[in-house]
């Protein structure tokens, strides 16, 4: 039973690494390997889901770094915090249309968002990030032109805008279809009715019954006046809840009553150069290497097997950070390095206490589930306190806006889960697949001969 069990993790964890070799390999290898005859990798491509490449951070690809404040008004009665993560949507959505890599946008302390957008100038992010939406309303003309929504309060004609709708519209099913409710201010009320009232004197299918609302020049609402609307609103037929949840979001965006001022905008040039890029990749690969033959050497069959393991840790984790995806930076570098560092420590953990066992005559299969018990307490001990410590970096980087720290605790964490998969399942996996072959009766092969009986 347990030897068809371990038949059946083996083959998963040899499908699964082969989807992560597919995923993880480079476009361009040539740069990283030896010789031009190597594929290109395609990344991954599954439905509307895609990833050709990694995130990279600043300190890689360069790139543009803006801090924004938010100022509320004198009398502002909103929440601000809400308020943030609209404002945080907005510029995603500005960010994408623009078509460059994702950015990276977070809330800081002190009513701050922090951008960072790597691959884009820094005149292009003020430009597209450094000003605050602008949500419009439109109504047709005799000509059928578009002119602007406006009405007349106090003998002045002003146009209806997001500043008249007070920002928590929300989306909501309404019998086979979905709706968006929304509410307008004091002067929005008065102006709403107007505008309402003069779109009823037209019949139905006349396009001076609608009524358009623009997102900056984006139309995100095309609809036709039903009746008067006052200090509440509704906008039906709406074919799906992502349709009218995207479209309650815009309209709380182009509501923001918290203008965003730049109180940091600077230009981050790649620290590293693209031969610095690869000179930095050939070491690690060097370095993985001498890792792998130190194992090898001193272990001999567990090492052997440890090495597979370990080339699966790397593809599982380089996965990871490309589906998540994960904003590789020199920190993330860095700490899924030391990642590397602690699986192999684990393995070491395990692999001394087979020996033990070993040494003392137990056969192959007890002195595996055996050492593996042994050492687990060690290995469980060492990674609970080093996600604690990522938890402290993570929160200390969060509070003070130092995204590099973040980084590394976000990388190291990824890594030292993965690590523990990797020792705990992988390189059990294999070293039981030895159980009942001749290799397990050859003491030499696990460095174990000196005492056994």
């Amino acid at each position: 039973m347990r030897s068809s069990t371990t038949g059946l993790v083996f083959l998963a964890i040899l499908v699964g690494s082969i989807f992560c070799l597919f995923a993880v390999w480079p476009s361009t290898p040539s740069r990283y390997l030896p010789g031009d005859f190597w594929p290109e990798g395609r990344g991954i491509s599954i439905g509307d889901f895609e990833r050709r490449t990694m995130r990279l951070g600043l300190d890689l690809q360069g790139g543009a770094h803006l801090v924004l404040q938010a100022n509320p008004p004198a009398g502002f009665d909103g929440d601000l915090a809400e308020s943030l993560e609209v404002a945080k949507e907005v510029i995603e959505r500005r960010v994408d249309a623009f078509g460059v890599v994702e950015p990276e946008i977070r809330i800081a302390s002190g009513n701050r968002l922090d951008v960072q957008v790597p691959g884009m100038t820094l005149p292009e992010a003020e430009r597209l990030i450094g000003r605050t939406a602008s949500l419009t309303y439109y109504v047709i003309n005799e000509a059928g032109e578009r002119v602007p929504a406006t009405g007349i309060v106090e003998g002045v004609e002003i146009q209806m805008t997001g500043q008249h709708l007070k920002s928590n519209t929300v989306a909501e099913r309404v019998g086979i279809s979905f709706a968006v409710f929304f509410e307008t201010t004091g002067v929005g009320n008065e102006l709403m009715r107007q505008i309402t009232t003069k779109a009823l004197q037209f019949p139905q299918g006349d396009p001076q019954r609608r009524l358009l609302v623009y997102l900056d020049t984006e139309l995100i609402s095309d609809a036709v006046v039903q009746g008067v609307i006052e200090d509440q609103g509704t906008i039906t037929g709406l074919n799906s809840f992502t349709e009218a949840s995207d479209l309650s979001k815009q309209l709380n965006a182009g509501a923001l009553p918290v203008p965003l001022q730049t109180i940091q905008a600077n230009e981050v040039s790649a620290s590293l150069g693209d031969d610095s890029v690869k000179a930095s990749v050939n070491a690690a690969e060097i370095g993985l290497l001498a890792v792998l033959a130190f194992m090898i050497l001193y272990y001999r069959l567990p090492g052997l097997l440890a090495a597979f393991a370990l080339i699966v840790y790397a593809l599982i984790t380089l996965t990871v950070f490309k589906v998540w995806p994960v904003t590789l930076t020199l920190s993330g570098i860095a700490a899924f390095i030391l990642s590397v560092g602690m699986a192999v420590d684990a393995n070491i953990l395990i692999f001394e206490r087979m020996k033990e066992e070993l040494r003392r005559g137990r056969p192959l299969g007890t002195a595996i589930e055996t050492g593996f018990r042994r050492a687990w307490p060690s290995i469980r001990d060492s990674n609970i306190a080093t996600f604690i410590t990522c938890a402290i970096l993570f929160w200390f980087g969060d509070q003070f806006g130092a995204s590099f720290v973040r980084g590394f605790a976000i990388t190291l964490a990824i890594g030292v889960a993965v690590s523990m998969f990797s020792a705990i399942v992988v390189t059990r996996t294999f070293l039981r697949l030895l159980v009942g072959t001749r290799f397990a009766r050859s003491r030499w092969l696990f460095n174990a001969e000196s005492l056994s009986s």
